[in-house]
């Protein structure tokens, strides 16, 4: 890494590895999180996801390597690091018997903030997250959108450099998820560093400058969205429903598709769809989808469609 990339790395990991026993669920993991960017950490269940964030946040040592956030090494300087971190845990963790902005008191609490500049702070985050008009309104009277929000607004309360986002929109309707998205990309452009995990491929995509798939506790790929999608599938999906085993003959002479069956659905990878959907406009018996390639398409590829418990 060059001296301006290490000087502007907010997570730098060189070799990290974690074990539990004789079980390596963390294999020798390198990568660079840059100032000011999303970074995306992806991968199936059981990858090594949660394991990593736990020894960013100190919360966990590392077996082997180097892991340092702020230039501090961990897990040495774990109160340090958390002290200008902020984590949106996977599950709302809120006090039910407070307030919306009582909750936000109690956790600034815990960084020793308090006074008239709390007051500002609390009202700055409660309009960033739109809860404004909440502010009196107890947790248990809140949807589940609202406590989101109210999540985020309490991860920010210390003015935090890094922000870990541990999926942040699971089981949030289209209208929060898209509200939430574009706040987080206001806290991008403020200059904060977001590392994320999602299971949603639309959000990596549409968030991340960066990311990792980690696999089995390995790095599998690594690059911006794009990327990825241009290094690891075709450029062109077609998905056929109703094909009962006609594929062949619907393809006809083309060799450059590349199929994949997934129940009653037939997947077409290809750099020229053309051919293929003009043969599918005669068969309107069929139902068929034309699309571009994305990251979900590359996660699929690269860690395989069965299921993951």
């Amino acid at each position: 890494m060059t001296d301006t990339k290490a000087a502007t790395a907010i997570i730098e990991a060189i070799g990290v590895t974690k074990r539990f026993g004789a079980q390596e669920v963390v294999r020798r993991i390198s990568f660079t999180v840059p100032r000011g960017q999303c970074f995306g950490l992806l991968g199936p269940n059981g990858a090594g996801k949660t394991t990593t964030i736990k020894m960013i946040l100190g919360q966990s040592p590392l077996t082997a390597g180097v892991l340092t956030v702020f230039g501090k090494p961990l897990p040495d300087h774990a109160s340090a690091v958390r002290a200008r971190t902020g984590v949106v845990p996977q599950e709302d963790d809120l006090d039910p018997d407070f307030t919306i902005a009582e909750n936000l008191r109690v956790y600034a609490s815990y960084f020793g903030l308090e006074g008239r500049d709390l007051g500002t702070r609390i009202t700055e985050l409660l309009e960033f997250v739109s809860l404004t008009d909440r502010a009196d309104a107890r947790v248990d009277q809140l949807s589940g959108g609202m406590k989101r929000r109210l999540t985020i607004a309490r991860a920010l309360i210390n003015d935090p450099d890094l922000i870990v986002l541990d999926e942040p929109t699971t089981g949030l309707d289209p209208q929060v998820r898209h509200m939430i998205w574009a706040r987080l990309r206001d806290l991008k452009q403020s200059g904060k560093t977001l590392l994320l995990t999602t299971h949603y491929m639309e959000e990596a995509e549409r968030l991340c400058d960066d990311l990792l798939i980690i696999d089995h506790g390995a790095i599998i790929a690594q690059g911006s969205p794009k990327a990825l999608i241009r290094e690891h599938v075709e450029p062109e999906v077609v998905e056929l429903r109703g094909a009962d085993g006609r594929i062949e003959s619907l393809l006809g002479e083309r060799a450059d598709c590349r199929i994949e069956s997934v129940g009653d659905t037939v997947y077409c990878y290809t750099h020229d769809s053309r051919p293929l959907t003009e043969r599918l406009q005669g068969t309107p018996e069929l139902s068929f989808l034309h699309r571009p390639a994305n990251l979900e398409d590359v996660f699929l590829n690269i860690t395989g469609r069965d299921l993951r418990e």
